[in-house]
């Protein structure tokens, strides 16, 4: 029997049903290779092993005949491998068990593969929105938020800011598009910033927001 850990929500990425007059506007997941990549800093791992095999390859030619020193060079490749392997299934699992949802009102990021968590971020929280984008259109939308909380850098990762930790900064990690969902977080935070707000007073006194 299949089991589905979020079958509970009660709309895919949220805890909630969104209230009736917030729109969905975008849902998505990280790309596994941009993950990978920037995350997981692909790039570096394969030059320091790539390194290792060419220092033993030098140093030991000279000891032995070519086809030994290739022979002995092999168990880095190996493991070199098996560690891009891993880091792969890494990126794939967090890649899978994430979910950011876009709407008229907020960014939501559904995200942890063991310990899962929900992150909401009204566009009213939101002080600026910063975008990096890759050659292959993928890209990280990170936010700078208002208030003291301070949120959680190891709770969060992969999906902040990398070495932003004083505030931390949540992010919108390795998205395809990412230059189009960026204009469209823009103009809903812009458009959601710029309506008036009201407050009406309740029978006992209490202020009580009113949208």
């Amino acid at each position: 029997m299949s089991h589905d850990d979020f079958a509970v929500e009660p709309v895919k990425g949220l805890p909630e049903v969104p209230p009736e007059n917030e729109e969905i506007l975008w849902q998505g997941r990280p790309s596994t290779w941009a993950i990978l990549r920037d995350a997981l800093s692909l790039k570096w791992v394969v030059a320091y092993f790539a390194f290792l095999t060419g220092w033993r390859f030098v140093s030991v030619i000279d000891l032995m005949p070519l086809g030994q020193a290739i022979g002995a060079s092999i168990p880095f490749v190996i493991l070199g491998g098996i560690v891009v392997a891993l880091l792969w299934l890494v990126a794939f699992v967090q890649a899978r068990a994430t979910v950011y949802t876009v709407t008229n009102r907020r960014v939501a990021m559904r995200v942890g593969a063991a310990l899962t968590v929900t992150l909401n971020l009204p566009y009213t929280q939101i002080a600026n929105a910063m975008l990096d984008l890759r050659r292959d259109g993928t890209g990280t939308i990170a936010f700078e938020t208002l208030g003291e909380t301070q949120l959680s850098y190891l709770t969060l990762w992969p999906h902040i800011r990398p070495w932003r930790m004083n505030p931390t900064q949540p992010a919108l990690r390795g998205i395809p598009e990412a230059e189009r969902i960026a204009a469209l977080i823009s103009d809903a935070a812009e458009a959601r910033v710029s309506t008036p707000q009201v407050e009406r007073k309740a029978p006992s006194g209490a202020a009580v927001a009113a949208e």
